[in-house]
């Protein structure tokens, strides 16, 4: 059953993720040309497996320069803990879980752990801004 104010209807739902063997440099490249921090690593099913982020890459991209080479996956590189929200989550209870939290956005699962969004910081607060009439 879909919760009032659920984050299903306000999160980003077009979103760039790499598999485990996506090419480091590739993905690097990706999140260069997107201007985004991260990405989201999924299977072949779309469960969500892991986060690539820029410290990711920076680690990788200094230990490449040490080595003179870059061949990593980005399975040897992403976080495979990750907190995520699940689409049923109301808007309260994500701007609860953000406010004790470092992150500035939670990948967004379904019960079966797929990835189907991400919901930010920024999202919420419209969405909240929204509500109160603004």
């Amino acid at each position: 059953m879909k919760t009032p104010y659920s984050i299903r209807d306000i999160m980003a739902k077009k979103l760039i993720t790499f598999t485990p063997e996506t090419n480091a440099l590739a993905a690097i490249q990706t999140l260069l040309k997107n201007k985004i921090s991260g990405a989201p690593v999924v299977d072949a099913e779309g469960t969500l497996i892991g986060i690539l982020s820029e410290k990711d890459c920076m680690r990788t991209i200094m230990e490449s320069s040490y080595h003179d080479e870059m061949g990593a996956l980005v399975s040897e590189l992403m976080s495979p803990d990750v907190e995520t929200v699940n689409e049923e989550a109301s808007i309260f209870d994500v701007a609860g879980k953000f406010l004790n939290s470092r992150f500035r956005r939670f990948p967004v699962i379904n019960s079966d752990d797929q990835l189907v969004g991400q919901i930010s910081r920024r999202d919420i607060l419209r969405a909240i801004n929204k509500l109160r009439g603004g």
